[in-house]
């Protein structure tokens, strides 16, 4: 467990040098780090209370600037997909957003054992939310979500499954999935970027953008690549805003795994 804590640490500070700069070292770099974690337990010690909060209790910690994208595409009986990065309390803002009239379907990855998932998954459909876990039916649960104008959840700067479409994220070539763009493409569905973002006193921020630009220009390919680094360039923003609160604590660029294999030697 120690080796697995400080290969994270290492990680993390690979992350936030590419937001602050090379020059962010020593010191000044494991206090930042120190910040990242001090955020990952507030998330988890708040995730584990939210399914005793009741609808007041989550209306008074949360704002949120930018619902109003979310109830226009609804009204349009569009689908509506909010995209996220592993930012700052992601499931609060999801618990509020169900408690507010707007249920999600969420996509989790798989876990194991499988009992940790069930029990994620449990947790989380006390929140409101529908969970989908990332196998091979998870495209024909959120298609079918998205065309009956529902809304689905993605956290979406991580690369999970590694086929990604290439992007460039915080001055580095990487992958993001594909979903967000391809699902919009396929059902006409608006893409929201999003974040929820910790404040002081125990409250939350909410902020969701205006919905990307998804019409087809090119080929599928061509709007897919072009949709995903559109994605790509909202979640940098979000993430420069707040970097302590950034929770991304696995390898998320080819590089990355570069360091990984030449200090395992």
């Amino acid at each position: 467990m120690g080796r697995l804590l400080a290969g994270r640490r290492v990680m993390v500070g690979r992350h936030l040098q590419r937001i602050h700069g090379p020059s962010l070292t020593g010191d000044a770099l494991d206090r930042e780090v120190r910040r990242t974690f001090d955020s990952y337990a507030r998330y988890w010690l708040e995730s584990f209370r939210l399914p005793g909060m009741s609808p007041d209790a989550l209306a008074a910690a949360m704002t949120c600037e930018g619902l109003e994208h979310v109830t226009a595409a609804v009204d349009a009986g569009r689908g509506v997909i909010v995209a996220l990065p592993h930012l700052g309390g992601w499931d609060f803002g999801g618990a509020w957003l169900a408690s507010v009239g707007y249920p999600a379907t969420v996509v989790v990855e798989a876990l194991e054992p499988p009992e940790l998932l069930e029990w994620f998954a449990r947790f989380r459909q006390s929140l409101g939310l529908t969970v989908v876990p990332l196998d091979q039916a998870a495209g024909t649960i959120v298609l079918r979500t998205l065309r009956a104008g529902g809304i689905v959840g993605l956290v979406c700067e991580r690369d999970i499954a590694g086929n990604g479409i290439e992007v460039d994220l915080l001055g580095e070539r990487t992958t993001m999935p594909a979903g967000p763009a391809t699902l919009a493409l396929r059902t006409g569905a608006a893409i929201v970027p999003a974040a929820v973002y910790f404040t002081d006193g125990g409250g939350h921020r909410g902020v969701i953008r205006p919905p990307l630009e998804v019409e087809r220009r090119g080929t599928l390919r061509e709007d897919v690549a072009r949709i995903t680094q559109a994605l790509a360039g909202e979640m940098e923003s979000f993430i420069r805003a707040a970097p302590e609160q950034w929770h991304l604590l696995q390898p998320n660029w080819p590089s990355d795994h570069e360091f990984l294999r030449n200090h395992a030697r």
